[in-house]
């Protein structure tokens, strides 16, 4: 019986430990959020340019070179759409590596450990 309290004891400890360490860190969210004044709308539109960028650059271009290869040398398969395909690809898999980063940049400031 007595084994059974303390086990029952330990339990109510791992869990309040748990639940402080995680008050603990959405707290310290809080305060790093008001922290980052400086990062408002003009910050969100930024990384909202640099995406839509990202993805129509190497989209135009696919589709720049699509026609010229098209005009040059036809055939039956329309190199257009398939550089466009490649292109849209290429540009979402820049837009993801764009935002991961500034996601990476703005984790590692003000971050305790």
């Amino acid at each position: 019986m007595d084994n059974l309290k303390k086990k029952s004891k330990e339990r109510r400890r791992s869990r309040a430990e748990a639940f402080i360490r995680l008050i603990a860190e959405k707290e310290r969210l809080k305060i790093r959020v008001r922290q980052e004044n400086d990062e408002t709308i003009w910050f969100g539109l930024g990384v909202f340019g640099v995406v839509g960028w990202s993805v129509a650059i190497p989209t135009l271009i696919g589709v720049a070179i699509g026609l010229w290869i098209d005009k040059n040398w036809p055939s039956q398969y329309s190199w257009t759409l398939t550089l466009l395909i490649g292109g849209v690809m290429l540009g979402c898999l820049n837009a993801w590596y764009w935002v991961k980063k500034a996601g990476v940049r703005k984790s590692d400031n003000g971050e305790d450990k």
